[in-house]
């Protein structure tokens, strides 16, 4: 499953997806940040995972730097990474991943 758009409304902070099987995800900033899936959030590669920690759904972060988008950069056909205003850059999104990420009441009832 790809996406077919990907829209990022930084003053709303929220990045919208529209799949290929017409399913529109919106994904927090801030949930995005928390689920970064690169060795340095999750915690070291032991506990990598193709499935976002389900924690990532109930914290909170405060509005700092850490959580404005700066940009997206696309990584070959198979997923992102967002550039965030701390400089952090590590995470890299596969689609698989963003999808399982979907906040809505369809994917997580």
């Amino acid at each position: 499953m790809k996406p077919v758009s990907i829209t990022a409304r930084r003053a709303d902070k929220i990045l919208t997806v529209e799949w290929q099987d017409g399913h529109v995800s919106q994904y927090p900033f801030e949930l995005l940040r928390l689920a970064c899936p690169c060795a340095e959030c999750r915690g070291g590669h032991d506990q990598m995972s193709d499935l976002p920690d389900p924690s990532v759904f109930t914290a909170t972060l405060p509005d700092s730097p850490a959580v404005r988008l700066q940009t997206i950069v696309p990584v070959g056909s198979y997923g992102i990474t967002p550039v965030w205003e701390d400089g952090h850059d590590a995470g890299i999104y596969r689609w698989e991943y963003l999808r399982a990420l979907c906040p809505c009441a369809q994917c997580r009832p």
